[in-house]
């Protein structure tokens, strides 16, 4: 008889015998995938870089709050003058807006942008403090400038994220 209850326990989930990995921080990063890297958590609940367009659209056109600006502004660790200087914008533009003030289109859709690929930066590094110290460190592939150097205009950013792709398919950057 307990030959035949070893048997049935072998094929029933029984908490004092779940396998140690079930339990493994690892594993659980895959649990709540949608909230390890999102920057403007009151925008969206899925990383930025999980965002399709229709979806970045409509945050753009609702437009993003000045608290999900110091979300950004905490996350990628960056004051008002060099969050200002990525965004092209005067850094009295960044710090005049009440809380729950949204900015316009133009800027909205900068702050998406930028939100975009420090979401994807982080990751493809898996750690926000090791693609915050990346994007400070002057790089060859970029022709010596740091990434933080290019993230302001389109053409840079596009140029940060397919560096960051890069090293995220192994290819030698």
């Amino acid at each position: 008889m307990a030959k035949d209850q070893q048997k049935h326990n072998a094929y029933s989930i029984d908490e004092e015998h779940v396998p140690a990995i079930l339990s493994e921080p690892a594993l659980n990063l895959y649990s709540e995938p949608n909230h390890l890297y999102a920057i403007l958590e009151n925008a969206s609940q899925k990383p930025e870089s999980q965002l399709t367009s229709v979806e970045k659209m409509h945050i753009v056109k609702d437009g993003v709050s000045k608290k999900d600006l110091e979300l950004l502004k905490s996350k990628t660790d960056l004051d008002y003058t060099m969050l200002a200087k990525a965004l092209s914008v005067t850094r009295a533009t960044l710090i005049n807006k009440k809380r729950s003030e949204k900015f316009n289109v133009n800027l909205s859709e900068r702050i998406v942008d930028m939100a975009d690929l420090y979401s994807y930066g982080f990751e493809v590094f898996e750690s926000t403090e090791r693609f915050n110290h990346w994007m400070a460190k002057p790089n060859k592939a970029l022709g010596g400038k740091t990434p933080y150097d290019l993230i302001d205009n389109q053409f840079g950013r596009e140029e940060v994220k397919n560096l960051i792709g890069r090293i995220d398919y192994g290819i030698y950057s």
